[in-house]
């Protein structure tokens, strides 16, 4: 069925709604809902995923507070309403038990288990279904949801700030030690925050960690509906095979356990490492976890399998020239961030990526690129694997 007039707008506060819950609804996607009757909204609402309600459910309970009949209304939602048991019951059989005349959609589910059923359901009952009204936007903003349900690893992203020549840092012998080297300005650095609160963890090697000390934590400040924080603490993952981190780090000294769950940091470390180091850690509060490993280096297949188990969506890099090269060579980046600053490094510096000859040479092979500007720095965002497809 064709769109209507005005359905994208109405869409759009829906997507509105959607981008509300960030950090707020994995591992479920985001999702959000209004309720339309006359040509105006009379109810709304978004997934979180503490409170169970999907975002139909929770439209139509607010309507139902409101002490408003949903029947006749029409429904858009910014994802396939699902048709399966899961936490909660079917969001397509809710809608065509309060009778809605008409749901529009923004995409179908990316599950391909169910994806279509939901729609098959609400026009079995005999409800008018429409597809497809502003999909790109809808698809962006569950990116990592449709990876991991396809592919069951998280969607990884590679961000990184380079110097207008191309490199990641001046050599190590010009740099002060445990001192971070910014490239980028202040703008820039803000969109690196609001990046690491949209991602449920973030990675990087032993190496940026003896060079930069990161604290690697969302500083963000950004709340969610009623002042809501983010529902899991950013895990911060640190590759570290021979446990050499110090325990003066910015990252041990602010690892948090004190919610009576797991720690927001986890050293991914080799079986050779020492138990006293590994004890250490444990007893400042992080978290330490032994995976295979081959000369020294930690199976990242198996990182990212490790991180699945965790229910582990999103996961940001922020790594140094090697882990960079590697997550590209074995092909386990999804999406690529490069920030640009008007720096000038030179030749002796280190590079983007190790094997990677340069990062204007990688971001060509990049799919769906954009552009941006962050004060004086640019930003060149891209895709080198389609989230919404499996991978063959």
């Amino acid at each position: 069925m064709a769109s209507a007039p005005h359905d994208e707008a109405f869409m759009q506060r829906a997507l509105d709604l959607a981008l509300e819950t960030v950090a707020l609804a994995s591992p479920n996607p985001q999702v959000g809902c209004v309720l339309v009757r006359d040509g105006k909204i009379f109810a709304e609402g978004a997934h979180l995923y503490a409170n169970r309600d999907h975002a139909e459910i929770a439209a139509l309970n607010q309507a139902r507070q409101r002490g408003i009949d949903p029947a006749g209304a029409t429904a858009f939602v910014t994802l396939e309403p699902c048709s399966h048991h899961g936490r909660t019951g079917p969001c397509a059989d809710a809608l065509i038990a309060a009778h809605v005349s008409r749901v529009v959609i923004a995409t179908e589910d990316p599950n391909p288990k169910v994806s279509g059923q939901g729609i098959a359901r609400l026009r079995a009952a005999g409800i008018e279904v429409t597809l497809g009204v502003l999909q790109q936007p809808a698809r962006d903003l569950n990116d990592a949801f449709a990876h991991f349900i396809q592919s069951h690893t998280p969607f990884v992203t590679l961000k990184a700030a380079l110097s207008v020549d191309g490199y990641l840092a001046p050599a190590a012998e010009t740099r002060t030690l445990n001192q971070p080297h910014w490239l980028t300005g202040p703008a820039a650095r803000a969109e690196v925050q609001r990046l690491r609160h949209a991602s449920d963890a973030i990675l990087t090697g032993i190496g940026t960690v003896l060079a930069d000390d990161p604290a690697l934590t969302d500083r963000s400040g950004i709340l969610g509906p009623g002042g809501l924080v983010r529902r899991r603490p950013l895990l911060r993952i640190v590759l570290d095979a021979h446990l050499r981190i110090p325990l003066d780090s910015q990252l041990v000294r602010s690892a948090d356990s004190a919610r009576g769950t797991a720690s927001d940091l986890l050293v991914l470390t080799a079986p050779t490492a020492p138990t006293e180091k590994a004890d250490a850690l444990r007893k400042a509060g992080a978290e330490v976890q032994s995976l295979p490993a081959q000369s020294g280096h930690i199976s990242l297949p198996t990182v990212l399998e490790t991180l699945a188990a965790r229910d582990i969506v999103s996961l940001l890099l922020e790594c140094g020239s090697c882990l960079n090269g590697e997550f590209l060579t074995h092909d386990l980046v999804d999406k690529a961030i490069l920030f640009y600053s008007e720096t000038e490094l030179g030749p002796q510096s280190l590079p983007f990526a190790e094997g990677v000859v340069s990062p204007y040479l990688f971001q060509q092979s990049l799919q769906r690129t954009t552009r941006a500007g962050f004060g004086t720095d640019a930003c060149i965002t891209g895709y080198l694997h389609d989230p919404w497809k499996a991978k063959q």
